[in-house]
């Protein structure tokens, strides 16, 4: 729980601070790179008095008085070039001589959706002066595109140094926010532990004294009322142990690989009586040969809660199936039951500790609502996932390990 807790904690720091410090140095390397085109697209618009904020004054030629030996001119700033595109094609000019390369730099930028750019050491600016006819100007700016390169590559340097910074600040922050939940949780499960063992030791002089009223006096209600209650407190004091023994372990030993097909089938074979009394079947479908790492005992208390519980919630002739296949990531383990439907806002909350649908019927059971609660920590230890749902009348518990 606490594991989870600081996991979620973390990754909320990270996502946010991510979020926030790219957002910024995203922000701030657009601003610097449109700043860079728009000064050379207005240095562009100037030469050619196509800007009309600073032409205001200036008789502009119209569309259709455009001459072609206007365009494909180089003026005295060299590197710089004005195209004409007309149906995608070079309009050219007999007077000046233009490079394959500057043709075909003109024609890739005059299908782009963008007015402006970066195209190798040029920056381009596009006119679109009439239908099919595209002016199309580049001005090779090597200083600038540099600039624009390692602008990018530095924000690309910025964004990674802050996401490992920011994951150390993420790793610090989510343990020191959870250090006190972790120490509060550790200190009510060392509670449950130290005050299940000291009860054991009252339970079992009381026990024993029960037992030698019994041989004194003989069979007496009062007496059986005592017996009834200590068998009670005995198993609730045992489950809590196992619940606290559960979530102390820190590390989980996979040194022991068992077959977990065998080890289930005993496991559902030893429910068989208890089934037989209520006229219930037992039906099985297990994969065979399949390998697990881990602990037999977890296995065995995990199924043992899940077809006692089967068992309890089965109506008399009803049937009960134990379904156990391999999948490509986990083991799945399916116990369903025939019988009614857990009422769809209390089939999250069963896993919760002490929680009873029916606490009445649970009490006269000796039922106190740590079983399921216990499976899930068990299965949780292993990365799994435990589940529960209603399909075509039975009632499925899913485990996935």
């Amino acid at each position: 729980m606490v594991k989870k807790l600081k996991t979620k904690i973390f990754f909320l720091i990270m996502t946010s601070l991510s979020i926030v410090t790219l957002g910024i140095v995203t922000l701030f390397t657009l601003y610097n790179y449109r700043n860079t085109i728009s000064t050379s697209s207005f240095f562009m618009d100037r030469i050619y008095n196509i800007d009309e904020n600073k032409e205001k004054n200036m008789d502009k030629p119209k569309p259709e008085d455009l001459d072609d030996k206007r365009f494909n001119s180089k003026p005295e700033i060299e590197g710089f070039y004005s195209i004409l595109i007309k149906d995608n094609q070079v309009i050219e000019n007999q007077e000046i001589t233009l490079d394959d390369e500057i043709k075909q730099k003109a024609l890739s930028v005059s299908n782009k959706n963008r007015d402006n750019g970066i195209i190798g050491n040029y920056i381009y600016n596009i006119k679109r002066e009439r239908e099919n006819e595209t002016i199309v100007m580049l001005v090779e700016n090597q200083e600038a595109v540099t600039h624009i390169k390692v602008l990018i590559i530095s924000s690309i340097c910025i964004s990674i140094f802050s996401i490992i910074i920011i994951y150390i600040i993420a790793k610090k922050l989510s343990e020191v926010i959870v250090e006190p939940v972790e120490k509060t949780f550790l200190k009510q499960v060392q509670f449950i532990s130290d005050a299940s063992h000291e009860l054991k030791t009252p339970l079992a002089v009381i026990e024993a004294n029960a037992d030698v009223l019994e041989n004194e006096v003989g069979e007496n209600k009062w007496i059986k009322y005592i017996q009834n209650e200590i068998d009670s407190m005995d198993k609730l004091i045992n489950e809590l142990l196992v619940l606290a023994k559960i979530e102390n372990v820190d590390t989980l030993n996979e040194d022991e690989e068992f077959n977990l097909s065998q080890e289930i089938e005993l496991d559902v074979s030893v429910f068989e009586s208890m089934a037989y009394e209520k006229n219930i079947k037992i039906g099985t479908n297990i994969e065979g040969n399949i390998k697990f790492n881990g602990s037999k005992e977890d296995i065995k208390h995990i199924l043992s809660t899940l077809v006692d519980n089967a068992i309890k919630h089965t109506k008399e002739n009803g049937n009960i199936e134990v379904n156990l296949k391999k999948t490509k990531e986990n083991k799945l383990i399916e116990v369903k039951n025939e019988g009614n439907p857990i009422p769809k806002e209390d089939r999250e909350r069963i896993f919760e500790r002490f929680y009873r649908i029916d606490k009445s019927r649970n009490r006269e059971e000796k039922r106190y609502g740590l079983g399921l609660a216990i499976a899930k920590s068990t299965v949780e230890k292993y990365k799994g996932k435990i589940e529960v749902d209603y399909k075509d009348g039975y009632t499925v518990f899913t485990v996935k390990i």
